[in-house]
């Protein structure tokens, strides 16, 4: 069967002909999904800052390969992340709802064993919606949104295959007594870095794939440059000169020390770098180039452990905050987008958006487009602005994020506004700070006794378009 016609027969399923035909509102307003489907490889690094990639200002190391999605596709510079810690990030990125809404909206051990509190059972990702809609799928990294054999695995969650940590806690080492292969334990040595393993397998999954008439999604979220910050001599090697004052300078986060914490950042940060160059290549040598979306984003601001130092890299760039803050350095993060072809290189977006967005934009480009009146959705299509059309663009009327830990937390922006509230869940009535983004883009004058009315207005929308979760309540 020809890939076109294995499409057609496989949109007449649930999210085929039912979502095409609820999708009036979304599609009167957006570029049609393009005639055949494209491959999508949605790349999702693990604590890289705003401004820890080349082309968003890195000065202390290089990634032309990343920076050459930049230079082919489109830049985003007002994307932000699901949550500022991992679990949340991941559960608004699958599943296109906010953090106000989605399940999970903190870290959370699973006390029964290995892995996090899980995805409820009920709960439908991107993955699934994209396999209804005709696609293979695999993920490839890290999980975090539950353990073996529970409600959260993915193969529970749409997902044909998996490789890579489901725990988190486990995946702050580089060198694990084991990974998952679907639901078999696979069993290391000491020696083997799992990053490379992993990437390997990814390899192997798009060259398989790539030559089937199914169009695939890899969900590649990677460990990089998550702590501990683990990585080969071979990469952090020619940086140890670089960061020599650090030499003597031990990190220590989960298994084995690191010396000279920065060098092996620039390391890490560079070996990746790498990898996104050798499936650059492997896309151009299967001939899936033009057939082929690629993205890459964080899924958080910076973090400070294990020796790292965000503020010697700058990693946050212009922004205030870092991981687990909801000041603009712990969520917006870069996004990058290259589709060869459809979206005009070398082209910077401004627009907010959040990954909330990603399954709705990534369902627009699979053909089985999700209706803008869908309930329970967050998200909006970002394909018109990804095209090039941002008059046909559906604009946020605000977004919003909360955290149950830190002494809860919440954010919100609409328009230029952003506001920021801290110790919610000891203080329900915790004062609103408030920042006017356009003039203050790093957060460092609080307007809220300049306009009063709005941070009123703030504080009331943060309050109502949220619901109360049992599991992780806000207000304690």
């Amino acid at each position: 069967m020809k890939r076109r016609d294995f499409l057609k027969t496989a949109g007449a399923g649930v999210l085929g002909a039912a979502a095409l035909a609820g999708a009036g509102p979304l599609l009167a307003q957006s570029p049609p999904p393009p005639p055949n489907p494209p491959n999508i490889i949605y790349i999702l690094l693990d604590d890289a800052g705003y401004g820890d990639l080349g082309c968003y200002g890195q000065q202390h190391f290089e990634t032309p390969n990343i920076d050459r999605l930049a230079s082919e596709g489109v830049r985003f510079t007002q994307h932000y992340s699901g949550s500022a810690v991992c679990a949340p990030s991941r559960c608004s990125l699958l599943t296109g709802k906010n953090t106000g809404h989605c399940s999970i909206r903190g870290n959370r051990e699973n006390p029964d064993g290995e892995g996090q509190f899980p995805l409820p059972e009920d709960t439908v990702t991107v993955a699934h919606r994209l396999r209804n809609a005709g696609y293979a799928t695999g993920a490839f990294g890290k999980w975090g949104l539950g353990g073996p054999g529970s409600t959260g695995s993915p193969l529970n969650m749409g997902f044909d295959t998996f490789f890579g940590y489901l725990c988190q806690r486990q995946a702050h080492d580089y060198y694990p007594t084991h990974l998952w292969h679907d639901k078999d334990k696979v069993v290391l040595d000491a020696k083997t870095y799992s990053h490379e393993l992993i990437m390997n397998e990814a390899f192997k999954y798009i060259k398989v794939k790539g030559a089937s008439d199914r169009p695939f999604f890899c969900f590649l979220p990677v460990t990089i440059p998550h702590a501990s910050l683990h990585v080969p001599d071979e990469w952090s090697g020619p940086f140890r000169k670089k960061f020599k004052k650090y030499n003597a300078t031990y990190g220590m986060y989960a298994g084995r020390p690191v010396t000279n914490p920065p060098a092996r950042f620039a390391g890490m940060m560079t070996m990746l770098d790498h990898n996104v160059g050798q499936l650059m290549r492997l896309l151009s040598d299967l001939g899936l180039d033009r057939d082929t979306v690629v993205m890459l984003a964080s899924d958080n601001g910076p973090h400070m452990e294990g020796g790292h130092l965000p503020d010697l890299f700058n990693s946050n760039g212009p922004l205030r905050g870092y991981k687990r803050d909801l000041y603009e350095g712990g969520i917006r993060v870069p996004f990058l987008t290259r589709w060869k072809g459809r979206i005009a290189p070398g082209s910077v977006s401004g627009l907010p958006c959040a990954f909330w967005d990603v399954l709705p934009t990534l369902c627009h480009m699979a053909g089985a487009p999700v209706a803008a009146s869908e309930s329970g959705l967050d998200g909006v299509s970002l394909v018109p602005e990804l095209l090039g059309v941002p008059e046909q663009q559906i604009k946020h009327d605000y977004l919003y994020w909360e955290l149950a830990e830190q002494g809860g937390r919440q954010a919100a922006r609409r328009g230029a506004w952003k506001s920021v509230r801290y110790n919610v869940s000891d203080n329900p009535a915790a004062p609103v700070e408030l920042y006017n983004l356009d003039e203050d883009n790093g957060e460092q004058t609080d307007q809220s006794a300049k306009y009063p009315q709005k941070a009123r207005d703030m504080r009331d929308l943060m309050n109502t378009v949220r619901t109360e979760s049992d599991v992780f309540p806000l207000y304690s």
